[in-house]
C-alpha cells in the first residue's frame, strides 16, 4: 500500500510538472518566432569603422560585390617587389581581378585588424595605417600566414557620402 501511494505521488508530480511545462508555451512542437530585430554585418559604410567591418565580411564570405564597393574607380593598390626591389602598382580592374582569383582559389580567408597606429584628415580624406593578420587556407596542407599593415588613404566626396578605399600601400610580411 506504501509503494503504491509512493508511486501514485511520483505520477502525479510528473503530470503536474508536465501541465505546467505545457501551459507556459503555446505549443511545444511550434514555438514562437524570433521577432528581435536582425543586425546586418554589412554596414553602411559611413564610419572607418564600417569600410573594416565590411572588409572583413567580403573576405570572409569571398563576396566580391561587397569587396568592389569597397574601393574608389580610380583605386590604386601598391606593394614593394622585394625581388627586383621596386613598387608595383595596379588599379581596380586589376584588383578586382586578382582578388577574385583569390576568393576561388582559397578554401577560407580569415582577416584580424588590429590596432590603428595612424588615423590622421579630415571628413572627406582620411589616411589610416592598421596592422592585420591574414590566414589564407588553400587547403589543409597549404596555409599562408600574412601579418603587417595596410596604409589606405580613404576618400569620400561629401561627409555625407560612404568612404572608399582610394589607395592602400599593403606593406605585409
Amino acid at each position: 500500500m506504501y509503494r503504491r501511494r509512493i508511486y501514485i505521488a511520483i505520477l502525479l508530480t510528473v503530470f503536474l510538472t508536465v501541465m505546467i511545462s505545457v501551459q507556459s508555451c503555446d505549443n511545444l512542437f511550434s514555438p514562437k518566432l524570433d521577432e528581435t530585430p536582425s543586425v546586418s554585418i554589412i554596414t553602411d559604410q559611413m564610419t572607418i569603422d564600417g569600410v573594416f567591418q565590411n572588409f572583413k565580411y567580403a573576405y570572409t564570405f569571398k563576396d566580391t560585390s561587397v569587396y568592389s564597393g569597397l574601393l574608389t574607380d580610380n583605386f590604386l593598390f601598391i606593394y614593394r617587389d622585394y625581388e627586383t626591389g621596386f613598387d608595383v602598382t595596379w588599379d581596380k580592374p586589376v584588383e578586382m581581378k586578382t582578388t577574385n582569383g583569390l576568393f576561388q582559389n582559397a578554401q577560407k580567408l580569415e582577416i584580424i585588424w588590429n590596432n590603428i597606429v595612424v588615423q590622421a584628415g579630415d571628413s572627406i580624406n582620411v589616411n589610416v595605417k592598421r596592422s592585420f593578420n591574414l590566414t589564407i587556407t588553400f587547403n589543409p596542407s597549404n596555409i599562408i600566414r600574412l601579418y603587417g599593415f595596410a596604409d589606405m588613404n580613404l576618400f569620400r566626396i561629401t561627409p555625407d557620402d560612404k568612404w572608399r578605399i582610394k589607395k592602400w600601400r599593403d606593406e605585409s610580411f
